[in-house]
């Protein structure tokens, strides 16, 4: 990743350092049934009340006897069956074996099961026609989860991926951290809420839109802000609202240069600004900073850098804050690109790809097209950002690039 920064311009790296090592996972926890903790993360280590398995049983259909009793050539008698849910009872007689399928509870006196394609039935009983060693095809108790143990860490986000596992364990209800709750709001006079007509001048607020469907994703609790004119007072009393009621307060627009841009005034005479300017490609005017009792991100106007910014930074941020301490940035890899690509050395940046493979199975990227940050349909038609280190330039066809998959705050589940 790109570790230089110039001037007032902080590198991506550094303000990802300088986020997460100045923020702490928000307090509060609550306990909640299983089936309703989808997407939530646990806040103590879950242990394991149970051995699992819970007893020995069998990994094979076949036949359970004492390793002791195989001479290696005699047919031995069948004294008994082991079923799943209908075990056979008391111990093995000698010289003697049981019948046994997968997954029931191993016989006392048992200590090895030879699968069913190993053996053939004689008249004097069953003949084990293979080899046979000592204590094989047997799930021990605790093999898989010992009772007492750690089965997952305090921080781990609950997905399909655990849940069938927890209630595995009998474990009906589990201690979370509470729901993350963020403020979102945009500004700007030339903003109208999707679904109401434009006036002269006007565009559609998607950013909020865009933002509140990624914190969704995110399992937070949205406290939607709506759109704050250009005026000082106005936006200073929504920055204190929402300091009052949130965890995190998120901005979209206000935080560039222009002479309407009130965002950074406001944050100077309420709390502290940690950095400003981002040496990326797009998503420049980034803000971060802390209000009296919240952490706050501004997210510049343009659409595609919102959406960056955003993606880069606060999805990280809140992984912090929420207490998934299991978050990992999306992995880089390279590829060659099949277009050229239009690039100015000083800033990295993070271009809209289609990765894809050719017809010999090979990957490859291409440009979505124009990448202007007001151009939200690179975003539509992308699978991959396309990262350019920052003193590169122009990049031909045939060159390698780094690529960095979306995840699924950006593609579909």
């Amino acid at each position: 990743m790109d570790q230089c920064h110039t001037n007032d311009l902080i590198s991506l790296d550094l303000a990802l350092e300088k986020l997460l090592s100045e923020t702490q996972t928000v307090t509060g926890t609550e306990i909640i049934p299983l089936t309703s903790s989808a997407q939530r993360i646990i806040a103590t280590d879950l242990i394991s009340p149970i051995n699992v398995p819970p007893f020995d049983n069998s990994a094979m259909d076949g036949y359970g006897l004492r390793f002791a009793d195989w001479d290696g050539k005699t047919p031995m008698p069948v004294a008994g069956k082991s079923f799943a849910g209908n075990p056979m009872e008391g111990e093995l007689k000698a010289g003697c074996c049981v019948r046994i399928m997968t997954g029931a509870p191993i016989p006392q006196g048992v200590d090895t099961v030879v699968m069913q394609e190993s053996t053939e039935q004689t008249d004097g009983g069953i003949l084990f026609t293979q080899p046979i060693k000592k204590g094989s095809n047997i799930r021990k108790a605790g093999e898989d989860i010992a009772q007492g143990s750690s089965v997952f860490p305090a921080g781990t986000l609950l997905t399909t991926a655990q849940l069938p596992l927890i209630a595995s364990l009998g474990i009906a209800d589990v201690t979370v951290y509470r729901r993350l709750k963020v403020a979102v709001f945009s500004t700007g006079d030339e903003l109208q809420a999707v679904g109401q007509p434009l006036h002269d001048g006007q565009i559609y607020d998607t950013n909020r839109f865009t933002v509140r469907l990624m914190l969704e994703k995110l399992n937070c609790e949205v406290l939607d802000l709506g759109v704050i004119p250009d005026s000082p007072e106005k936006l200073k009393q929504t920055f204190i609202e929402a300091d009052q009621q949130a965890d995190l307060v998120i901005s979209s627009g206000g935080v560039s240069v222009g002479e309407a841009d009130y965002t950074k005034q406001i944050l100077d005479e309420l709390g502290t600004i940690g950095f400003w300017k981002l040496a990326i490609k797009p998503g420049k005017p980034f803000a971060f900073g802390k209000l009296s009792h919240s952490w706050f991100c501004g997210l510049p106007g343009n659409p595609v850098s919102a959406a960056l910014t955003f993606y880069q930074l606060v999805q990280p941020l809140i992984a912090r804050l929420a207490g998934n301490s299991q978050w990992q940035a999306p992995l880089r890899f390279k590829v060659p690109v099949t277009t050229p690509l239009k690039k100015t050395p000083g800033r990295l940046d993070f271009q809209r790809g289609i990765l894809s493979t050719n017809e010999q199975g090979q990957l490859q990227v291409a440009t979505t097209g124009h990448q202007g940050s007001h151009v939200f349909s690179s975003f539509s038609l992308a699978n991959c950002f396309i990262v350019l280190e920052r003193e590169r330039g122009r990049v031909e066809a045939g060159e390698t690039v780094d690529i960095e998959m979306f995840n699924y705050l950006l593609k579909s589940e």
